[in-house]
């Protein structure tokens, strides 16, 4: 499976350009800045995902009643 087929297909997608950014300009303290954003974003991201898992489940667990 190739790591672009789970990009979405729009040509303005922020995660796309990012993904596709040449980092060899950036300084060292500019790498350790996107490295600690993108592990921010990340557990953002996974707290998001764990609070809709939940919220999912706690609606089903109502509607089985």
């Amino acid at each position: 499976m190739d790591l672009d087929d789970d990009l979405p297909r729009k040509g303005d997608d922020p995660l796309a350009r990012l993904i596709k950014q040449d980092l060899g300009p950036l300084s060292m303290s500019e790498l350790e800045n996107r490295i600690a954003a993108l592990e921010a974003e990340i557990e953002r991201t996974r707290r998001h995902k764990d609070s809709a898992v939940n919220h999912k489940a706690s609606a089903e667990a109502l509607f089985k009643r």
